[in-house]
């Protein structure tokens, strides 16, 4: 049976860097991203026991279990392997990553199909919860180099004052085995920092050398527990003055349970403001529920009628029952849009496509797509749960398509979108704020000013096309295995 959640993926995801890092001195960075369906199959009552060496739960139990739902569920079973011997396999997830290998040189199953602990995925879906140091880190891999993108309130981070635009200059345990970072990336590459990091467990302590506004210091901190807020309450929602034009600003970390009161009190603010330009900041948004994908959806739909589509979602053939079609729902503080410039980058992801594409077919040119080109993840998961194990497996099962019948954008959305303009990410500046590039360049699309196009879109950018720029490019940093707070924050740590 099918526990209908999260769409998610793992891959390598490049972000814009920031015009700053030659001045100042953007999976290496992992986008890992989710999103839930909302087809009718009908969830599996999950447990979240600890692993033990139960029967049903050896290795070859489970890799035979997770091979006989992706044949059952797989929505692209032509492409699984007529036979595989798990024998070579050492774990169950290896052995998943050789049965969906076909469909992954497709570039239609970039470990979107993974193993994850109900119980982990379960603290994180509903609550936020996970353990970490409380930042999202930026991999500079030309120059050798660790930034600090964002920093999540009520964690060990923000209370050391670190933030965004910091470098972490050296890592250690203490000040007789500290490290520099760039020593550490040129013996071990980028996985040599999530490495010296160490795991994300509560209590790991680590010694960091920090260089940012202020200057150079030192400071311990301690991964702790923490629910991660998805709307800052330091900039997730404001309203803009952009010379006498108010733009509502909106700043979403991950599609999870909730997000739903955070983005009804956001959006009831820009409905009593008259907000009808919007920003929507999924620059590193790598998903999560598309229950939740749908609430934004109605939400920026107040003129939408309950007859119009949102989107379409479709299994195989063989699953075809389990197809639904989900239609707009205004709600109380759903506001009517005339503009929405949508920031995205290599890290924008699933749920966070999802919603874009689905105002694509009502708004056409008056969606924009800000900043560089996203992952590219039509498609999305299941999840089936052997529970006795903890084992939840994540199955590619469906795809998704806007009202128009499009959803063929695993090339990322410019390959769709009517207007782009390419920004870079400036993390000399907070998030949300108007002097950083990509809010900046959203201000001026929602303006009707001049941009230049994203690569690789089909509809250009807006008005005559400056002068091209080359930007340089950065990695968000994602350990080689991800905990599920991990997929759906890429740079988490």
């Amino acid at each position: 049976m099918a526990s209908l959640r999260m769409v998610r993926h793992r891959a390598t995801a490049l972000v814009s860097v920031l015009a700053m890092l030659s001045a100042c001195s953007g999976g290496g960075g992992g986008g890992n991203a989710g999103s839930t369906s909302a087809a009718a199959v009908a969830p599996v009552p999950v447990s979240t026991p600890t692993p033990t060496p139960t029967a049903g739960c050896s290795l070859r139990e489970r890799q035979d279990w997770a091979a006989a739902q992706l044949r059952e569920w797989y929505l692209f079973p032509e492409t699984l392997p007529a036979s595989l011997d798990p024998t070579p396999f050492a774990s169950v997830s290896a052995y998943v990553d050789a049965l969906t290998a076909t469909a992954r040189a497709q570039r239609r199953d970039r470990f979107f199909t993974f193993l994850t602990s109900i119980a982990e995925e379960n603290a994180f879906i509903n609550a936020g919860s996970t353990a970490g140091f409380g930042f999202r880190l930026i991999a500079d891999s030309t120059g050798q180099r660790i930034f600090i993108a964002e920093s999540f309130e009520g964690t060990a981070a923000l209370g050391a004052g670190i933030d965004r635009g910091a470098e972490i200059l050296a890592i250690g345990t203490t000040a007789s085995d500290l490290r520099t970072v760039s020593a550490i990336i040129a013996a071990e590459g980028v996985n040599g920092v999530t490495n010296a990091l160490g795991p994300s467990t509560a209590g790991t302590s680590r010694l960091l050398r920090i260089r940012d506004a202020s200057g150079t210091r030192e400071v311990t901190i301690t991964k702790t527990d923490f629910a991660l807020t998805p709307v800052s309450s330091r900039y997730g929602a404001q309203i803009i003055n952009d010379g006498g034009r108010r733009v509502g600003y909106l700043n979403l970390r991950t599609f999870i349970s909730t997000a739903d009161p955070a983005l009804r009190q956001a959006f009831a603010t820009f409905r009593t403001q008259g907000i009808t330009n919007i920003i929507i900041d999924f620059r590193y948004n790598g998903g999560g529920l598309v229950s939740i994908a749908e609430l934004m959806g109605d939400l920026l739909g107040a003129n939408r009628a309950t007859s119009e589509v949102f989107s379409f979602t479709s299994f195989r053939s063989e699953k075809s029952a389990n197809n639904s079609t989900r239609l707009f729902r205004p709600q109380p503080e759903s506001i009517t849009p005339t503009r929405i410039a949508f920031i995205g980058t290599g890290s924008t992801a699933s749920a966070s496509e999802l919603v874009t594409n689905a105002f694509i077919p009502y708004l056409r040119a008056n969606v924009g797509l800000i900043g560089s080109n996203t992952f590219g993840k039509p498609v999305g998961q299941i999840g089936l749960d052997r529970a006795i194990c903890d084992d939840r497996l994540r199955v590619v099962a469906f795809a998704t398509q806007n009202a128009d019948r499009r959803g063929d954008y695993f090339d990322g959305l410019a390959s769709v979108v009517q207007a782009s303009c390419r920004a870079n990410d400036d993390i000399s500046f907070q998030l949300g704020d108007p002097r950083e590039a990509s809010v900046r360049a959203a201000l001026d699309y929602l303006a009707g000013n001049s941009c230049t196009a994203i690569a690789g879109s089909v509809g250009g950018g807006q008005g005559p096309q400056s002068a091209s720029a080359t930007a340089a490019k950065s990695e968000l940093l994602a350990p080689a295995a991800p905990s599920p707070a991990q997929r759906d924050v890429p740079g988490m740590f």
